[in-house]
């Protein structure tokens, strides 16, 4: 998991305008960029469209197209609503580089860090029903666990976690790839890792993404209810709005679960490619583990920003950002605002772990999109390109 600020807001830590060392597959390390020449994508799925609409690819489909031809990326999936419901789903490029087989319509992909708008909505809710204080002190809930280098959890309190303003050490920078893809991590220990380091700041002082932060979230939900993260986020969320292809996955289960591209790492940077389909998504836990689709994401921004998921004080106080660095790019609760060249902003988060990526939001006036590769990009042009390709499914 990591974070970048500019363009995009990052699962990981693998960037904050300096390169860091390789971190794990669950944390998100960043991956190099492979050629694969050109690819010849699928058209866009559409059965609402007149037969004429075959005739071409679209904005959509072109951008996917550039994201395998262009970036390397082995394949590229969108889901796109716009103002009046209608929806289409894209894919571009292989599912699986070794067989060449097509990429699933609206497969289901790890999404990293979007898991921490799950998180987030949990603890808003529980927040409305009166269990938890957003600005009371983690101690509150987890009484003396929190303590460190410039670290004290009665300095620290829930707003700041959500917000990332907490000045709290990423655990992500200090987990190996090798190490970590087939080991099942604990949230306590996740935790154990970030408090052997010293704060990075004073809590409320600046921002600065650190997925201990959410770790620390789901530890607070699963005190005050008695009850494991993944059950809470199932009933209060994925249940609740009917998102019929997400999933938290078990302790121990390393697949995926329905039809999906494969995902592809390459760490380090200029080693092999390497299918990462497979890995134990632990080291995410609140943080980054759930798998989902493009369709479901869009499910889920656009019943949050329509006020099915939290009461409206609680959704504005997930509206409430601060700024990330100069580009625009702003953070709230979890949730994310980004500008779009049509004018306004969209809302989300993004989020990327080892074999996949994925980007989008939904705007104020009900348009919705989401947009997945199979690697995470690293070149600067991929990285925008994913960026446009956003941009151009929520303004064209």
């Amino acid at each position: 998991m990591r974070a970048r600020t500019g363009q995009n807001l990052r699962s990981s830590t693998r960037r904050d305008g300096r390169r860091r060392r390789a971190v794990s597959a669950a944390a998100a390390m960043a991956v190099g960029v492979m050629t694969l020449g050109v690819l010849a994508p699928p058209a866009a799925s559409d059965s609402a469209a007149p037969p004429a609409a075959a005739a071409g690819p679209d904005a959509v489909q072109r951008a996917l197209n550039t994201l395998v031809r262009d970036d390397g990326m082995p394949a590229a999936l969108a889901s796109v609503k716009d103002r009046n419901g209608r929806a289409r789903t894209y894919t571009a490029g292989v599912g699986d580089l070794t067989t060449g087989s097509k990429v699933p319509r609206d497969g289901q992909v790890r999404i990293g860090s979007n898991t921490k708008a799950f998180t987030a909505v949990v603890v808003l809710q529980l927040v409305g029903e009166g269990k938890i204080d957003l600005d009371a002190f983690v101690d509150t809930y987890l009484p003396g666990l929190v303590r460190g280098e410039g670290i004290d959890g009665n300095r620290i309190t829930v707003r700041h976690l959500l917000q990332h303003t907490s000045g709290l050490p990423d655990y992500g920078v200090h987990l190996d790839d090798d190490e970590i893809r087939n080991r099942y991590f604990e949230p306590r220990e996740l935790l154990d890792l970030a408090l052997d380091h010293p704060a990075d700041a004073e809590p409320g002082k600046t921002w600065g993404y650190s997925n201990t932060n959410y770790v620390l979230a789901g530890l607070i939900v699963q005190k005050v209810t008695g009850r494991p993260l993944a059950e809470e986020m199932d009933r209060r969320i994925i249940q609740r709005i009917g998102l019929r292809h997400t999933y938290f996955p078990a302790p121990g289960e390393m697949t995926v679960r329905e039809p999906h591209p494969r995902g592809y790492h390459r760490s380090p940077e200029d080693g092999p490619l390497r299918d990462f389909t497979e890995m134990d998504p632990s080291a995410g836990w609140a943080a980054g583990q759930l798998i989902s689709t493009n369709s479901d994401l869009n499910r889920f921004f656009t019943a949050l920003l329509a006020g099915r998921l939290l009461p409206a004080a609680q959704l504005a106080e997930m509206r409430t950002t601060v700024p990330v660095g100069t580009s625009g790019l702003r953070y709230g609760l979890g949730l994310t605002s980004r500008t779009l060249s049509c004018g306004g902003v969209y809302w989300g988060h993004g989020g990327d772990i080892a074999g996949y990526e994925t980007r989008g939001g939904v705007t104020d006036d009900g348009r919705a999109a989401n947009v997945a590769v199979t690697s995470i990009p690293t070149d600067e042009a991929a990285v925008r390109h994913v960026s446009e390709a956003v941009d151009t499914a929520l303004c064209g």
